[in-house]
């Protein structure tokens, strides 16, 4: 028997073994009241066998502040293909139901102590996350200035809270300053540069830009009619689809052009799937039903 991978009798009682049938209920909805640390192992794997046990006392030893859940990959290779797994061990921190933060291969003991000391850390402040929550309906409510200036006392208290500077550059998108977006996220402090609301900005910004130059929808439409095999149509009407708030139609243009012809131009088609699915939030049902399609392409 491995020890601390077989059997959950051996985690601990603030570790799980997770399935595709309980993830959602298990990381993404528990990771709402506390953080979440998903372990991306398998049987197999050499460093999973060093790495899982230490993270796992450690994760214990933090007393409920943060809890674990271990996902064996080739049990479950769909939601390992949707959280883009490409080696293990991974490890993903879930908060709030999205990532944000992670790293790939074996640590080191203090490594893997100071990475489950930050994701403790990421429930301890809640003043100020509730703050951020009030300026994200201030913002779903189209009050775009209040949001901003809300975002911006925020980031006076703590500017190293990225989902502060995720919603300030949402407000700069939203009143169509997409430099003034670009270069706020930009200027994000290293530490917090690869945090998934910031990605995920990335992600929205590259987005707006494409937007600027997108074509008719109606016209790319009729074009990708009249000749299914011309990829780029397929692709420039995705892009219009989403400039024009289409999300769901532009991923369902994309998955079609995957499926006919994944391979085409270097896999455009699966980069601007990625694309659009990062800058969504990773529970949003676009997402989820996209990456299950994708997964059932990829893996067929």
């Amino acid at each position: 028997m491995d020890l601390g991978q077989s059997t959950g009798a051996a985690h601990g009682a603030y570790v799980k073994d997770v399935s595709e049938a309980d993830f959602m209920a298990e990381v993404i909805e528990a990771s709402q009241e506390t953080p979440v640390i998903v372990d991306f192992w398998a049987p197999w794997c050499g460093p999973c066998k060093q790495l899982g046990p230490a993270l796992e006392a450690e994760v214990n030893a933090a007393g409920g502040a943060v809890k674990m859940a271990k996902v064996n990959v080739d049990e479950n290779q769909m939601i390992a293909g949707q959280m883009r797994v490409q080696s293990i061990p991974t490890v993903y921190a879930f908060f709030k139901g999205q990532p944000v933060d992670g790293f790939q291969g074996a640590l080191p003991p203090s490594q893997i102590k100071e990475f489950v000391a930050k994701v403790v850390a990421l429930n301890v402040d809640e003043s100020l996350s509730d703050a951020v929550a009030a300026a994200d309906e201030m913002f779903d409510a189209g009050e775009i200035e209040d949001a901003a200036q809300t975002y911006a006392a925020i980031l006076e208290e703590d500017d190293k809270l990225a989902g502060a500077y995720a919603g300030l550059a949402k407000c700069h998108l939203a009143k169509g300053e997409v430099e003034e977006a670009e270069a706020l996220i930009n200027g994000v402090a290293a530490e917090i540069s690869s945090d998934a609301a910031i990605e995920a900005m990335h992600a929205q910004i590259a987005l707006a830009k494409e937007a600027e130059n997108a074509g008719p929808v109606a016209e790319l439409a009729a074009k990708v009619e009249a000749d299914p095999t011309d990829m780029q149509a397929r692709l420039d009407l995705a892009v219009a689809q989403h400039a024009d708030g289409q999300i769901e139609a532009a991923v369902e243009t994309l998955l079609a052009a995957f499926r006919q012809d994944r391979d085409w131009n270097d896999g455009a088609i699966k980069e601007q799937l990625f694309k659009i699915f990062d800058s969504l939030k990773p529970n949003d049902p676009i997402v989820l039903t996209g990456r299950r399609k994708l997964s059932s392409m990829l893996f067929a």
